[in-house]
């Protein structure tokens, strides 16, 4: 995940060009289950209490944006976001509703002019946040015949697919990347004929069938915008289009820009505000969505945009969390063939920021960490996500077939804030479970802005559920910023040797990957070259019988900010070198993160 960085210029919004969470839903409960007599036990501690708040709101930026502007490349028409069109009113709107929707556009363009009077912070600027290579671009049909260079391994057979924010229209106020409508980036690649092909789309959410009607953006964003005094009138404007029945909330307002997962035949775009999304992958190679997927009217809630699928069982599991009322969160999962459990409601004390959690062969790890969500900061002009420093950061662990959370263990870990984590196992000898994240500080740098540099600390987390106590250490000696990545898809939730994450440097951009031993701590890098920065290293297995955890490739997208041009490249994950590079017809902005769909269920899509 890279963060925008670049300085504003002086004029009002730039055009130029442009992954994640938002506010959602849910809490939960959970079980027991009896294990085997190698299974790690259960010892329950007390929650931790509630504790007073801070805001780190108004500190300066630790993004460290340089001095100078980001030299823009040349632009054409057809590369630049949308402008929102005026007084656009849909033929069918009765005469009260024409008249509510100018009332409407009038206080909406006397809060904007209001707005502009000040200063934005560079977190929710979008001269800042979707400038350089962060910028959107527009839709791209299926290209075919694309050039190569190298040779494509001929077990890579199926479609690569990044998910990313892509704003089809300029902002009118604030603007963080994480708010941007979702859009999927596929590479077709057929490794026996050594041809690839391209295309992106937007996921066609309903959110974004709205705007595009309306010819503007008029949902709000959850981080640009909802911030303060003017947040609340934001939200205010949007609830009373609503009720005049200019816009629909009640079909979901998520932007589906950060996870991609394929389950149960269906491709799922996700992000943490709604219901995930299904897109089809075309015989062509090109991607249509088939719209929102509730898993056949079982899911009622929002989900987060990072499940897991268990590489044995082949169930799926997940989080959705609610930040206005109780149940703050929730705990479910998929059979194979698609029947969920019940909600399990975990117990929290107030709704907490959850991007991510982790699975072990028996059990689910879930962060209950210093970053909440606090929506009466608005009131007093603060941000509704803020950074509890009194706050203890805690994981809970319970059985994946649970049914209440009556037995759920909470281990504290002090001062610990992990928006990803890459993997987690079982150790029964000590009766620990071992978690495996980058640890973010500042905790809430990505939102909010603070002075303080942000570091990305590749971390290994023993917590034993015997004694309620936990431990943390660096994995690697260097310090380096290592965030978005992935274990050996096959050995998730067991102990893997291997982690390939994405070098966030300069932050917050990505020069690199690195391929971490956890075990040991050694660390081999792969450097994309001089202005060339890429995105989360994807490993796709060459054989999930292979003895050798690494046998396999990194794709990875790479842009070069002198040419201006997008690759995918193809990387031998043993020896670190690259085998081919598949170079694409348009740009491909940085993103979020991406998932392979093989050939065999190319063919079996629902």
């Amino acid at each position: 995940m890279a963060v925008p960085s670049t300085t504003p210029n002086s004029s009002s919004w730039t055009r130029a060009q442009m992954s994640h969470p938002t506010l959602s839903s849910s809490s939960s409960s959970l079980l027991n289950l009896g294990f085997t007599s190698k299974s790690i036990t259960l010892k329950k501690n007390k929650p931790n209490s509630n504790t007073t708040i801070n805001c780190a709101l108004h500190s300066p930026s630790v993004l460290h944006y340089p001095k100078q502007p980001y030299q823009q490349p040349l632009i054409t028409k057809d590369d630049t976001p949308m402008k929102p069109k005026k007084n656009t009113q849909p033929p069918h709107w009765n005469p009260l509703q024409r008249a509510a929707a100018m009332a409407l556009d009038l206080a909406e363009g006397a809060l904007v002019s209001r707005e502009r009077k000040h200063p934005l912070p560079k977190t929710a600027d979008p001269r800042v946040q979707i400038s350089g290579n962060f910028a959107p671009v527009p839709e791209q049909p299926v290209r075919n015949s694309l050039p190569i260079t190298g040779t494509i391994p001929k077990c890579i057979n199926g479609v690569y697919l990044r998910n990313g924010a892509n704003p089809q229209f300029d902002p009118v106020a604030g603007h963080h990347f994480f708010d941007g409508d979702g859009m999927v980036h596929a590479v077709n690649i057929n490794g026996c004929s050594a041809t690839a092909s391209y295309a992106c789309r937007f996921t066609e959410t309903q959110r974004l069938i709205q705007e595009r009607k309306l010819g503007r953006p008029v949902f709000p964003k959850a981080i640009g915008e909802l911030h303060g005094h003017s947040g609340i009138a934001r939200l205010a404007l949007f609830f009373a289009r609503g009720l005049f029945g200019l816009v629909d909330q009640n079909q979901g307002t998520g932007v589906a820009n950060a996870g991609l997962v394929y389950f149960n035949g269906r491709l799922l775009a996700m992000s943490e505000d709604d219901l995930p999304y299904q897109v089809r992958i075309t015989a062509s190679g090109d991607l249509e969505t088939i719209g929102r997927y509730n898993f056949n009217d079982q899911l009622k809630s929002t989900m987060i945009a990072h499940p897991k699928v268990d590489p044995v069982s082949k169930e799926f599991f997940a989080l959705s969390y609610d930040v206005i009322q109780k149940p703050y969160l929730k705990y479910f999962k998929f059979s194979p063939d698609g029947k969920k459990s019940s909600d399990v409601e975990i117990p929290l004390h107030e709704p907490t920021m959850m991007h991510d959690f982790a699975i072990t062969e028996n059990f689910v790890v879930i962060p209950d960490q210093q970053v909440v969500f606090k929506l009466q900061e608005m009131i007093t002009g603060g941000s509704p996500v803020i950074y509890d420093k009194n706050k203890q950061c805690r994981f809970g662990v319970l059985a994946k077939n649970a049914s209440n959370a009556s037995d759920i263990v909470w281990v504290e870990c002090p001062d610990t804030f992990c928006f990803h984590l890459w993997n987690a196992w079982e150790e029964t000898e000590t009766d620990e479970v071992v978690v495996i994240g980058s640890c973010m500080t500042p905790p809430d740098s990505i939102f909010n802005e603070s002075e303080e540099s942000l570091k990305s600390v590749l971390c290994e987390i023993r917590l034993n559920l015997k004694t309620g106590k936990s431990t943390r250490r660096a994995i690697i000696k260097d310090e380096v910023n290592l965030e978005a990545g992935m274990v050996n898809k096959n050995k998730l939730g067991r102990k893997a040797k291997y982690a390939y994450l994405a070098i966030a440097e300069p932050w917050p951009k990505v020069s690199g990957f690195a391929k971490v031993d956890i075990l040991s701590g050694e660390m081999k890098n792969y450097i994309y070259g001089d202005r060339k920065y890429g995105g989360e290293p994807f490993f796709l297995p060459r054989d999930p019988n292979s003895e050798n955890e690494d046998d396999g490739y990194i794709l990875c997208f790479v842009h070069d900010e002198r040419t201006w041009k997008s690759e995918l490249q193809i990387v031998n994950a043993m020896n670190m070198k690259l085998e081919a590079s598949i170079k694409l017809p348009s740009r491909v902005p940085y993103g979020f993160h991406g998932t392979f769909v093989d050939s065999k269920d190319l063919a079996n899509q629902a």
